[in-house]
C-alpha cells in the first residue's frame, strides 16, 4: 500500500493575528494554522482558556524568537460575568457548586470595582496550568485534591463597567500578565456577597496589537496558500514599542557577529539613553534586539537569521 507522501514543511516567517474560536484550545488552533501556512516553526504568545475567544498570536520561523514579549506584556479582555453561580472552574467549563439570590444595585457595583482596579494580591486557580512537582494544578483539580497556593501580585490598569443586568455584568478588563480574569470575576462576585463565574471572555487586545486585524481559522482556510501567506504582519510586529536604531553595512556586519557597538564613535543618533531597541541594517531589514547601555553602547540581544527576510515595510499587513 502505497501512502501519500508528506508535504515538506516550508521556512514561514511572521506574525498571524487570530481570533480563537470557543472550544478550541490555543495548542490545536496553533497546529491548525500551522498546517494550512505548511510552516516549518510555529508557536503562540500564551493561551486562552478552551472557552475563550479572540485574540492570539501566532508566530511562524523567527518571529518565535521574540514571543516572549507577549507573554509579559499587558492585556485587554471583555467579560460577561453571571451573578449568584459559582462553579468548580469559574467559568462555564466546570460544576455548578452555589447558587444565591442576587440583589445589587450600580451603585453597589461600582464601588465593588473599584476596590479591584490597581494593584492586588491573586490567588491563582486549581483549573490553571501552573505546575507543581512538575504536575499542572488542573490536573491536581481533576483528581478532587486542593493545594494550598500562594497569592501572587497583579496590576489590573483598567476596569470598566459595560453594562449591567442582573444577574449579568459585562466588564472590559486591562491587567499585567499572570492576571486571571476568571479569578477576578469570582472575587468580584464574592465581594458583592452573592458569588460568582464567567459565561464568556474574549481578549481585544495584547500590548500594540488589537483584534480588529485578527482573523478566523476559517477565513483563513478559505484562502489560497499565497494568500495565506500574505495575511502574516512582520516580524517586527511584536516590537513596534522599542525604540529603533539604524546601522549601516559595516555596523550591520558587527551586530550579526554579536559584538557590542560603541554607537557614540559610529555617530549614530541614539533614541533613548539606555533599555532595549530594536535594530535594523540598511534597507530596513530587521536585526534582532538589544540592550542600549550606558548611553552608548549596543550589546545584541536576539539575532534574527541572515537569510532572507524581506524589510519589514515591503510585508503586507492587514
Amino acid at each position: 500500500m502505497n501512502l501519500p507522501a508528506k508535504r515538506k514543511r516550508v521556512p514561514v516567517h511572521g506574525v498571524l493575528l487570530l481570533d480563537k474560536p470557543a472550544g478550541m484550545s490555543s495548542n490545536d488552533a496553533l497546529v491548525a494554522v500551522k498546517r494550512l501556512l505548511n510552516a516549518e516553526k510555529a508557536g503562540h504568545t500564551g493561551t486562552l482558556d478552551p472557552f475563550a475567544t479572540g485574540l492570539l498570536p501566532l508566530c511562524f520561523g523567527e518571529a518565535t524568537k521574540f514571543a516572549q514579549d507577549l507573554l509579559d506584556a499587558d492585556k485587554t479582555y471583555e467579560t460577561t460575568v453571571r451573578l449568584g453561580e459559582t462553579t468548580t472552574t469559574g467559568d462555564t467549563e466546570g460544576d455548578l457548586l452555589e447558587s444565591r439570590p442576587v440583589s445589587v444595585s450600580l451603585e453597589q457595583v461600582e464601588a465593588v470595582l473599584a476596590q479591584f482596579r490597581g494593584p492586588l494580591l491573586q490567588v491563582p486557580p486549581m483549573y490553571s496550568a501552573l505546575k507543581r512537582d512538575g504536575k499542572p494544578l488542573y490536573e491536581y483539580a481533576r483528581a478532587g485534591v486542593t493545594l494550598e497556593r500562594e497569592a501572587r501580585p497583579v496590576t489590573i490598569h483598567a476596569l470598566e463597567l459595560l453594562g449591567l443586568a442582573p444577574p449579568e455584568l459585562r466588564l472590559r478588563v486591562t491587567c499585567s500578565k499572570g492576571t486571571y480574569v476568571r479569578v477576578l470575576g469570582e472575587d468580584i462576585g464574592r465581594a458583592l456577597g452573592c458569588g460568582a463565574h464567567l459565561t464568556a471572555l474574549r481578549r481585544t487586545g495584547i500590548d500594540t496589537l488589537e483584534l480588529s486585524g485578527a482573523l478566523a481559522i476559517e477565513a483563513m482556510a478559505a484562502l489560497s496558500e499565497p494568500e495565506r501567506t500574505l495575511q502574516l504582519l512582520p516580524v517586527d510586529a511584536l516590537l513596534s514599542k522599542f525604540p529603533q536604531i539604524d546601522l549601516d553595512d559595516e555596523l550591520t556586519r558587527r551586530f550579526r557577529q554579536g559584538q557590542r557597538i560603541a554607537l557614540n564613535r559610529a555617530g549614530i543618533d541614539l533614541p533613548c539613553a539606555e533599555g532595549r531597541v530594536r535594530v535594523y541594517g540598511p534597507d530596513r531589514v530587521l536585526l534582532g534586539t538589544a540592550q542600549l547601555m550606558y548611553g552608548a553602547l549596543l550589546a545584541p540581544e536576539r539575532l534574527v537569521a541572515k537569510f532572507a527576510i524581506p524589510p519589514a515595510a515591503a510585508i503586507p499587513s492587514h
